[in-house]
């Protein structure tokens, strides 16, 4: 099997909160930076929530090769509570928007969440990354998209204890703080 057939990679993890809390979340780049297992996001660079297909977002980014950095997130999917995804494109300070870079400004990668409810109060979340339509090259460096499974992992981690902090805010501001 070669690494274009191969299918997206994907990590899911069972959080403790509504989809429509987590979705809340995910749609808001602001809050990205709260969830980032990478440790490349530095920021949003743009403050709006997203609400549709076709809505850009960018963030900023810092990789040791590239220096600081943005990238565009175009949305492609968005089913509100229950998914939402995007494709990078290299944006402002990229190397491949470098003027005289023949690099490809999107790559075909893509990052996706969905949402699955388990009982009123859990969501099975799982995201994945799909490099299927990068150069073969490209998909072969980071071995079909598995390079990027511990900081998805550590990213669902994160998103975890933000909405069990959420929780617990939620529920002491209810009953009143002692």
């Amino acid at each position: 099997m070669t690494v274009s057939e191969r299918e997206p990679v994907a990590v899911s993890r069972r959080i403790a909160a509504p989809a429509a809390d987590i979705f809340r979340i995910l749609a808001d780049p602001r809050r990205h930076t709260d969830l980032d297992g990478s440790g490349m996001l530095r920021g949003a660079a743009s403050d709006t929530v997203v609400s549709a297909v076709g809505d850009v977002f960018v963030m900023r980014m810092h990789y040791p090769p590239h220096g600081d950095y943005e990238m565009n997130n175009h949305v492609v999917e968005y089913e509100v509570n229950r998914r939402i995804a995007w494709e990078p494109e290299a944006g402002r300070g990229h190397p491949d928007t470098a003027p005289g870079s023949t690099a490809p400004r999107s790559w075909g990668h893509r990052w996706t969440y969905q949402l699955t409810p388990d009982g009123p109060d859990a969501t099975i979340v799982t995201e994945s990354y799909d490099c299927s339509r990068a150069p073969q090259d490209e998909q072969e460096s980071m071995d079909g998209g598995r390079i990027w499974v511990r900081s998805m992992t550590e990213t669902l981690e994160r998103l975890d204890v933000l909405c069990a902090r959420q929780r617990g805010q939620h529920d002491s501001s209810k009953h009143g703080s002692t």
